[in-house]
């Protein structure tokens, strides 16, 4: 659907700027992530962490012409086919056009909210209701102030339902959320713990959720929960309530019984006087209920679709996230089979195209049959085309009957089509992919789990999971404590505390992370080779390694003089200029550093030549996340202030100068100066305020084995633990060399199972240990915690009288790293 520029001028009541006839079809708030950028409108949305503004030149440069900005940008001349909307508040101006979307379709809309379950629910009421009508829905989690809105502009004429979810953090979000999605009917999913720490109690939160629902005609809840019954009362909300209950017989969904065999649960229940019997492929209480509040929704709509129980035996389980993962022959899989609709094809391409410019690789799309879209195959796959080349592909792999059909319009690119699944693994040789990133994109149907299983490197079943979001939220929320020209340099050395400094460095340049922080030369290079295009600081560069920094544009830490003089020759030698470094002075650390009596040398050194430039000065502070060193610290500040400026006048030029790490940052914020150094808090770890930093790595394996060991009988090499009871015991495969840490051993640590601690008995063995899971309910094949959410390396740390970064760096490269973003 198009609009003219001058009508979203009207909507949003802007003050246009150099207007020109320009249509828009597209709404965007990342310039890094664009489709059909002559028809987009950029909206420059600030937040706490960023701000638009500063990307509107890089939109301007990617094809956007038209802006909604609060402010006018300085460089307005060096874009002058540049159309700008000014308004107040940029975001609002989102939600108005939004809002005045929506109201063009009267279609039936469904709103989701509630603290946990949205997604699911969403995805779940489209399996089982796209059969009969085209249906629009939320992509991945776009459930936030900015997320509706952009979800909510992808209606179109074609649709005949949508479905979105609603989320809030703290109260006065859901008012702009309803007015945007006026949802008709709308469903509670639950009120539990999540964002709680903005409202005062559960009910205030449940009362701001319930918001949503002001003008639906129909909300679904649970009967069964006092708190959400106490909420729906006092809101006193018009619409129709849609309740369920296990214990009322009157409620319009009563479910008179739930029967959970091995791999099945069996629901019957009584909907508006009618038994009806669902057979659904989970046992988990969560999926019940998700599963209960969709026969709500389906009854809401029409009884009558209830008749057809058989869709709820195909549900499949919501894969909530996108995946990377370390593919054969140097190759890079992305796994993205949570969704398969042209919405989040265009979303998993504009991930697929920031890992290929990094990496210099060739990219691969393997798509199946998009289904029920309810557009023609001819519109629905020349949209797809359009698509995959304006995002650069370099090969199309498609499989489908559809797709083959349509192959016309793929015939410009690299492209080969199967009609099923089969086909392509049949005709698959592992020397197909080598080097490229591939991404595998296929509606469930057609099973492409069977493609990743057949394109990933098979290491063992220990793996390290990596959140590339929470990596993200950390590194917003130590930046919204920045000012907003303080620069943040992110340590990445160790291997980004073992998460992978290769993906880790890719999530920070893709968003405009100030630089990065290595050890060694060898670290930098290798982000160099990956694609890493940011200024790298090596903090403890080596003599024989000063070729490497030259080479590949490293920029080292100088901490004496005998580094600093040969570093000044090896850039003579090789003819440098103004090659740049990074003085560092001890002020109480006492590990690596010049004094501050060193200052009129290493100025007389430096002023002796242009070979080499300093960028900046820095110390490091050795306790600012004590509070009982504080007065060290301030000497050390003080110290590090005064060394810096006597620098600066030696040298006869102004540095940037830093001195906070992490916990620094938040506890002396006044001490920013021109940059800081994040480095475990990056990681979730170390932070004054542990609720606003999110969990980044999980260490999990699985049980291999479990056994019975009667009383009296020890475990493991040495018979150091004895059992005082018949016991299980579970094997599962990870030990001292995957990174375990033999004091674990005997009793000391525990592992999570199906979040139940379970004691590691006996010694840790190299590639295994046991642990002790009587009275757990644990099977063979179940997935095993060793750290991550509810078991964290912090808590790890203090059970062996160390800290956790040992934890965090300990996992070994034989452990697989897996990478997944929401």
């Amino acid at each position: 659907m198009l609009y003219g520029i001058e009508e979203l001028a009207k909507i949003t009541g802007a003050v246009p700027v150099n207007l020109m006839p320009y249509g828009i079809s597209n709404l965007s708030v990342d310039s890094r992530r664009l489709s059909f950028p002559a028809e987009t409108l950029f909206f420059a949305i600030k937040t706490d962490a960023n701000d638009g503004h500063k990307y509107i030149k890089d939109a301007y440069d990617a094809g956007v012409r038209c802006f909604v900005v609060s402010a006018l940008p300085e460089d307005t001349g060096v874009m002058p086919q540049a159309v700008f909307l000014k308004v107040l508040d940029v975001l609002s101006a989102l939600q108005a056009v939004a809002s005045y979307h929506r109201k063009r379709f009267g279609i039936p809309v469904i709103g989701i909210t509630g603290s946990n379950g949205k997604s699911v629910v969403k995805e779940f009421l489209y399996h089982l209701l796209s059969g009969r009508y085209n249906i629009v829905r939320s992509p991945k989690s776009y459930n936030s102030q900015i997320g509706v809105p952009l979800s909510v502009w992808n209606m179109d004429h074609t649709h005949e339902m949508a479905v979105f979810e609603a989320g809030i953090s703290k109260p006065g979000e859901m008012s702009r959320l309803e007015k945007i999605i006026r949802p008709d009917i709308g469903v509670l999913t639950n009120i539990g713990a999540a964002h709680q720490e903005n409202f005062r109690s559960y009910k205030e939160k449940a009362l701001e959720k319930l918001k949503l629902f002001s003008s639906s005609g129909c909300i679904v809840y649970c009967a069964d929960d006092p708190l959400v019954v106490e909420a729906v009362g006092e809101a006193s909300l018009p619409a129709c309530k849609v309740v369920w209950s296990r214990y009322r017989a009157d409620a319009d969904v009563f479910v008179g019984n739930i029967t959970v065999s091995e791999d099945s649960t069996s629901i019957t229940a009584i909907c508006g006087g009618v038994e009806r019997r669902f057979t659904i492929p989970f046992t988990d209480d969560a999926s019940i209920e998700n599963v209960i509040h969709c026969i709500c929704v389906i009854y809401c709509i029409d009884p009558g679709l209830l008749a057809d129980t058989g869709a709820f035996s195909s549900l499949e389980p919501v894969a909530m996230r996108l995946e990377v993962k370390q593919g054969r022959n140097a190759s890079v899989i992305i796994n993205d089979t949570y969704n398969s609709d042209i919405n989040s094809l265009a979303i998993a391409l504009d991930f697929l195209s920031a890992r290929k410019r990094s990496r210099g690789t060739r990219s691969v799309l393997i798509l199946s049959d998009i289904l029920q879209s309810g557009m023609s195959p001819q519109a629905l796959y020349g949209k797809v085309a359009e698509i995959v080349k304006e995002k650069g592909v370099d090969r199309l792999i498609c499989i489908g009957g559809e797709l083959y059909s349509q192959k016309g319009f793929f015939s410009s690119m690299e492209s080969s089509f199967y009609l099923t699944t089969e086909d392509f693994l049949a005709s698959m040789h592992d020397s197909d992919f080598s080097g490229e990133t591939v991404l595998v994109k296929g509606s469930r149907n057609f099973h492409f789990e069977k493609i990743t299983e057949r394109l990933e490197l098979r290491l063992h079943e220990t793996v390290m999971e990596v959140d590339l979001d929470a990596i993200v939220h950390n590194f917003n929320y130590f930046r919204s404590l920045l000012k907003p020209d303080t620069r943040m340099v992110c340590m990445v050395k160790a291997s980004a505390y073992g998460a992978g400094a290769v993906e880790v460095s890719r999530t920070l340049q893709e968003h405009h992370c100030d630089a990065l922080a290595v050890a060694v030369a060898d670290e930098g290079v290798e982000l160099r080779h990956e694609g890493i295009t940011l200024p790298i600081l090596v903090m403890n560069p080596e003599m024989n390694s000063l070729n490497l920094l030259f080479e590949y544009g490293l920029e080292p830490e100088i901490y004496s003089f005998r580094l600093l003089e040969a570093f000044i020759q090896a850039g003579r030698l090789r003819g440098e200029t103004s090659f740049p470094f990074h003085i560092k002075i001890d002020t109480g650390m006492h590990r690596l550093g010049f004094v501050p009596e060193d200052i009129p040398e290493i100025c007389a050194m430096i002023n002796a030549q242009n070979s080499v430039l300093p960028k900046s000065v820095f110390s490091h502070l050795a306790g600012s996340d004590s509070p009982d060193l504080d007065d060290f610290t301030m000497s050390q500040i003080s110290c590090f202030t005064e060394s810096a400026s006597a620098l600066e006048r030696g040298l006869g030029r102004k540095l940037l100068k830093h001195i906070l790490n992490s916990a620094g940052i938040e506890r002396f914020a006044g001490y920013q100066m021109d940059m800081v150094r994040l480095g475990v808090g990056l990681y979730g770890i170390g932070t004054c305020n542990p609720k606003a930093l999110k969990n980044v790595c999980t260490l999990k394996t699985v049980i291999l084995q479990i056994r019975k060991v009667p009383a009296g009988d020890s475990i493991g090499y040495g018979r150091k633990t004895f059992v005082d009871r018949d016991s299980l015991i579970a094997v599962i495969p990870i030990g001292y060399a995957d990174g375990l840490d033999r004091h674990f051993g005997n009793r000391r640590g525990h592992v999570l199972i199906n979040g139940k601690p379970a004691p590691i008995v006996g010694n840790i063995c190299m590639d295994a240990c046991m642990v002790d899971v009587t009275g757990i309910n644990a099977q063979e094949g179940d997935t095993v915690v060793v750290f991550g959410d509810g078991l964290s390396v912090s808590e790890l740390a203090g059970t062996i009288g160390t800290i956790p970064y040992e934890i965090l760096t300990s996992p070994s490269s034989r452990v697989q790293r897996v990478y997944f973003r929401e």
